[in-house]
């Protein structure tokens, strides 16, 4: 087995090639690699090398980690529950392979590179687990009815003018926003806080993303980078890049920020996902073909049954969509966050919003946040679209007004025990994704509840500590 694996169906050219990485380390122009691959959360973890020993030993045998990264809490502990990790098992390695289509420079940090990792076992055979491989298995399925996914994810973000290391002295309380007011499509506002934001772009343009554009948003110092669709592996790719890239470059700018799905009692930090279907020869499937133009709405067949799909499953995968105690609380009337399992046509109060029109048509996920690990998301919608196709699910008529006050509308979870539960029990789940993986992160999710159940917080202790 080769260290270093590509995916042939990625299209374009990787952002930084083998041969330009050579040239470039022998210029000393390049001088680090870092290899990382997207943990449960959704946070790169990876290894640090010297360009030269990346070059001569790595790209070709691939590395080693610790198999506990797929098996620890938020903060790095390490849990019971995991069949593929645990102290019975020793804590053992898993192997860390390159895809060499992945393959950017990091041009927030001098001389250095980056390379996604798939996992394996020593065997050879995927660690299935791994939110990576998760979606590459649903590309697969998709593969096979000759369907390729595209994707676009929309971040937004918090940005405080508190470095982190003064936010996690001060317990995260009393920061200071780097907006004082609403500053939703603002010029005024968003040119406050442009040097960060022009950095940011810029330098994941250099990185070999399409940036689009930045907007501000509705919370105080809340904003928006943009960046173009591309294939779904490609755009989850990109997106933890971006997610850690942003991170590091507004603590070298001596501020900070946040992509939780929701800090304060105002509005939360979404990641609507913007899915389409093309076909072998590039051509979109979503659209009504040119022999029923006056398909209902714009939509072909497929996209009228994935969409159904989406509906139909959207409650029992809710777990791959918020994956948080936190990020249910974004889930409130009124306030942008989808409550009701409903779909409309451009309606941003339902949980799937169909937009564009021809060649452009497509479906908008709006019950991601900021925190969402995008692999599982992606991979969620893929499943619950080709069961609505594999059943030949129709949607309902449109929601046409306001979905929040939709009384024959059922509701997401409104907590993280009750999505867990419906992914414990969803046989659609355990047949797209199999067992193991069902069980790794109802783990995942337990794991979560249980730390959330036992915590104190700063409104217990208010509510409490003197009228009690």
């Amino acid at each position: 087995m080769t260290g270093v694996r590509t995916r042939p169906s990625a299209g374009g050219t990787p952002p930084l090639s083998v041969e330009e990485l050579r040239g470039l380390t022998d210029l000393g122009e390049i001088d680090t690699v870092v290899l990382a691959f997207a943990d449960m959360q959704g946070r790169l973890q990876g290894k640090r090398f010297a360009a030269r020993f990346f070059l001569d030993e790595v790209l070709d045998h691939g590395t080693e980690g610790c198999n506990y990264l797929l098996a620890v809490d938020a903060d790095m502990n390490t849990v019971d529950g995991y069949a593929m990790s645990s102290w019975e098992r020793g804590y053992g390695d898993f192997a860390l392979h390159g895809d060499s289509s992945t393959l950017r420079r990091v041009p927030w940090h001098p001389g250095t590179a980056m390379i996604t990792a798939d996992l394996a076992w020593h065997d050879g055979s995927p660690v299935a687990a791994s939110p990576r491989q998760i979606l590459r298995r649903q590309l697969d399925r998709l593969a096979e009815r000759g369907w390729r996914a595209y994707a676009g994810t929309e971040l937004e973000f918090m940005v405080f003018t508190d470095t982190y290391e003064h936010a996690w002295r001060s317990g995260y309380r009393g920061l200071t926003p780097a907006n004082q007011y609403n500053v939703d499509y603002s010029v005024l506002g968003t040119g406050r806080v442009e040097p960060l934001l022009r950095r940011i772009r810029n330098e994941m343009g250099g990185a070999g993303m399409t940036v689009e554009s930045a907007k501000g948003e509705c919370n105080l110092g809340q904003h928006e980078i943009a960046f173009r669709y591309a294939d779904a592996l490609t755009t989850c790719d990109q997106h933890t890049i971006y997610k850690t890239g942003a991170k590091e470059i507004a603590a070298q700018e001596g501020c900070s920020l946040t992509f939780m799905a929701k800090y304060d009692e105002r509005e939360g930090n979404s990641c609507h996902i913007h899915f389409s279907l093309r076909d072998e020869e590039g051509r979109p499937v979503f659209a009504a073909p040119a022999a029923d133009p006056d398909g209902p709405h714009g939509m072909s067949p497929v996209m009228r049954h994935f969409l159904a799909g989406q509906l139909a499953a959207l409650r029992e995968l809710s777990l791959l969509y918020a994956p948080n105690i936190n990020s249910y609380k974004r889930f409130r009337p009124g306030s942008f966050a989808p409550t009701a399992v409903a779909w409309g046509m451009d309606n941003r109060t339902c949980a799937l919003r169909v937009v564009g029109h021809g060649p452009s048509l497509r479906f908008e996920n709006r019950l991601p946040g900021g925190d969402v690990n995008p692999y599982l998301a992606v991979a969620g919608m893929i499943a619950a679209g080709l069961d609505g196709v594999e059943r030949r699910l129709e949607p309902p008529d449109p929601c046409a007004s306001n979905a929040y006050a939709a009384s024959d509308a059922e509701h997401v979870p409104a907590t993280l025990r009750d999505a867990a539960e419906l992914w414990r029990d969803s046989p659609l789940a355990t047949a797209a994704f199999g067992e193991e993986v069902v069980a790794h992160y109802l783990n995942m999710a337990r794991v979560e509840q249980e730390a959330y159940d036992t915590a104190v917080t700063d409104w217990e202790r208010f509510r409490s500590f003197e009228r009690m």
